[in-house]
């Protein structure tokens, strides 16, 4: 692990998003909350939080952080669905890492929850969209196309 004993503690964020795309029927059984498995939506930001406290124990090296807040919006687009995951602390080390969990933990159980209505889904395009504080300041991703 990197040491970060001397560095000061600075109020921290990050976030990121990424999506599934699946077949229209999954879709609309996810916007009406007729998945068999139940509500994939509220599973699937609760997977998410809970995903984002345990990096430390995931990810080697990574470091456990007490997080302040951890927030994991879902939203159904024209073809699948978006999640956007935001970490929180005041610390000495950054919160990518724990935002970029909670997304693809968010998305692998909107998979696990739909994948009866289509095996097909693809987690794609998750990315870090920004991150504050600390030494090396902010950080915002560059607009894509898609």
């Amino acid at each position: 692990m990197v040491d970060v004993g001397s560095k000061a503690e600075t109020a921290r964020s990050a976030t990121a998003t990424g999506r599934i795309a699946m077949k229209p029927e999954a879709l609309s059984a996810i916007r009406d909350g007729t998945v068999p498995k139940g509500d994939v939506l509220a599973a699937a930001r609760i997977a998410g939080i809970i995903a984002a406290k345990q990096t430390g124990t995931l990810i080697p090296l990574c470091h456990p952080l007490a997080l302040d807040s951890v927030s994991v919006e879902c939203t159904v687009e024209k073809q699948g669905v978006r999640v956007t995951a935001t970490a929180s602390l005041s610390g000495k080390t950054g919160v990518e890492m724990e935002a970029m969990v909670a997304c693809n933990i968010a998305l692998l159980t909107i998979y696990d929850m739909a994948k009866a209505l289509d095996k097909g889904m693809v987690v794609e395009e998750v990315r870090l969209l920004s991150k504050t504080g600390g030494k090396s300041g902010d950080w915002h991703a560059d607009e894509r196309a898609g």
